[in-house]
């Protein structure tokens, strides 16, 4: 008698305490749960190994990325009801000791085990990184944690991102317009707050595939130095700067941060690369960069930042994305990033919360994914592809339901006279 789903759904809201929000389907063909919902399908009986030697997010991640567990049906509906279980049980999770003194759940995890079959641990999907923790944040260290996320083949990223090709949050007019059009108000939004103008010199840290460089070269008429650590941007951007006829405008360099040393300049932009900088870095990176800009110059940091801990000591990386998409990233509370700005000297002019537009952002990626699902698996892989479809539509979701922003810090070393040249009324750009 095929009852595997039935055996699952009771094992599972034993070990969780609630009911399972998802329909179940398992290897044997049985089905369970709320008709209407999305279906969890659990392939085989590996799935159920991966999450019993690791619980938690990362055995489903784990799960997810091999294919042993799959979703049919609205994939946001199923992760916004399974999120609860799973991705967001932050400061008040309990430890698996803790919940192990619970009769209930080691009465669950025995029939896990049982059910799982042989107990030998799967090993992980060849997608994750694995690496020592010991030396976060070297140059060394940054290089290779940036390499495994960029360095996935421009072909997919065209798929992804679109004509645009740029990997950051677009501003949108409207929920209905173009993600092209949203990306190119980003670009010039971010221009405009720089206040840019012909014959200056901008500084484009974490330069993706150079849409920032071209647009502020092309529009402006500055001169650009775009860094990245990643070869496969550099030489598209590279390509794509020669194609607009901008090479006497625009400099694409691998280099980090930290080795550019022709300063001044009169403006930096930071889009989406602080999230790769670490806490403990981060004071050291806005120092950089203060050093880098002229007594007046700005800088526009557009970064994802989280909702702060009551015990900000207790926050870890996220083990899903510190496994499979940002090796070593960290988020920070907003409130952290503009301390450390302005420790490093800088006066913070504005801060503009964009979260909304992110969350747009991420569904225009994940469809754009879905739309050439067979040629982006047959590029990176499908177990990266799948990777890519999970984390930016549980992204998505993060953004949508305030469990993490992204802001948009206009900052000026002003001089020590104190004349920021900034207008009165600053939100001009608007």
């Amino acid at each position: 008698m095929a009852d595997a789903a039935l055996r699952l759904k009771s094992l599972f809201e034993q070990l969780l305490g609630t009911p399972i929000p998802v329909r179940i389907r398992a290897w044997d063909g049985s089905e369970t749960g709320p008709p209407d919902a999305p279906t969890l399908v659990v392939r085989n009986r590996r799935a159920l190994r991966r999450l019993l030697w690791k619980p938690g997010e990362l055995g489903m991640a784990r799960a997810w990325v091999s294919g042993d567990l799959g979703i049919e049906g609205d994939l946001y509906e199923a992760l916004d009801a399974m999120s609860a279980l799973v991705w967001e049980r932050g400061e008040d999770a309990r430890t698996l000791a803790q919940a192990l003194r619970d009769p209930e759940v080691r009465s669950a995890v025995r029939g896990l085990v049982k059910l799982a079959g042989l107990p030998l641990p799967p090993a992980p999907p060849p997608e994750e990184v694995r690496r020592s923790r010991a030396h976060l944040h070297t140059k060394r260290t940054d290089k290779r944690a940036i390499s495994h996320h960029y360095d996935v083949g421009n072909d997919f990223y065209e798929i992804v991102l679109g004509p645009s090709m740029v990997y950051s949050c677009a501003y949108w007019e409207s929920p209905d317009g173009t993600l092209e059009d949203a990306q190119r108000d980003k670009l010039e939004l971010i221009c405009r707050k720089l206040e840019l103008t012909p014959g200056q010199r901008l500084l484009d840290v974490g330069c993706g595939w150079g849409s920032m460089a071209i647009h502020a070269a092309r529009e402006y008429g500055v001169s650009v130095v775009g860094v990245t650590l990643s070869q496969e941007q550099a030489a598209y951007a590279r390509k794509r700067v020669a194609g607009e006829g901008l090479t006497d405008k625009v400099e694409i360099r691998v280099q980090d941060y930290r080795d550019v040393t022709d300063g001044p300049y009169d403006a930096i932009s930071s889009i989406g690369m602080a999230e790769h900088v670490g806490s403990e870095r981060y004071l050291e990176y806005a120092r950089d960069l203060s050093a880098l800009l002229r007594p007046g110059g700005r800088l526009l940091n557009h970064q994802i930042a989280r909702r702060p801990w009551q015990d900000e000591s207790a926050y870890d990386i996220d083990e899903f994305i510190d496994a499979y998409v940002f090796p070593d990233g960290e988020l920070a509370p907003i409130g952290t990033t503009v301390t450390q700005l302005e420790r490093a000297g800088l006066e913070v002019r504005d801060v503009e919360v964009i979260r909304e537009h992110y969350a747009l952002t991420l569904r225009r990626w994940v469809a754009n994914l879905e739309a050439d699902w067979a040629r982006a698996a047959k590029l990176a892989g499908v177990g990266r592809a799948r990777v890519w479809r999970l984390y930016m539509a549980a992204s998505a979701l993060a953004f949508e339901r305030n469990r993490i922003g992204v802001n948009q810090v206009l900052a000026v070393r002003t001089p020590d006279g104190g004349n920021s040249g900034m207008p009165l009324r600053a939100r001009s750009w608007n």
